[in-house]
């Protein structure tokens, strides 16, 4: 099971439903990097050996954040007026498809209708 480590972008309740399931996660907001670059947070998600979990499209530039070089980003591209616990319900249900394998060192966009995986 990936751990994962959430980007602020992401609503906090995202951290605790993953927890629920069984995830281990860390929220970037409890480990001070609120405000961070975007490097830093991917060196602590290195060094956490984790899934970075963001809504920043930043985190898709595979020139920035070659594929095959960390333990996996998914970008959560969702709509502004998309409630939180739809969000929420979506990350779980597209989480239950996905294997260890599929996240290692790839790049995974989830959209409301759909779920693209960037391999190296």
């Amino acid at each position: 099971m990936p751990k994962f480590v959430v980007d602020e972008d992401m609503p906090r309740s995202t951290g605790r439903i993953l927890k629920e399931q069984g995830y281990e996660v860390k929220d970037i907001r409890d480990y001070g990097l609120h405000g961070a670059e975007d490097e830093e947070i991917f060196k602590f998600a290195q060094r956490e050996k984790a899934v970075i979990l963001t809504g920043d499209r930043g985190f898709g530039n595979i020139l920035r954040f070659p594929l095959g070089n960390h333990f996996g980003i998914i970008v959560a591209n969702f709509p502004n007026e998309m409630l939180t616990k739809e969000i929420n319900c979506l990350l779980l249900e597209r989480f239950k498809h996905l294997s260890e394998d599929d996240f290692k060192g790839n790049l995974i966009i989830i959209e409301p209708d759909k779920i693209r995986i960037r391999k190296p």
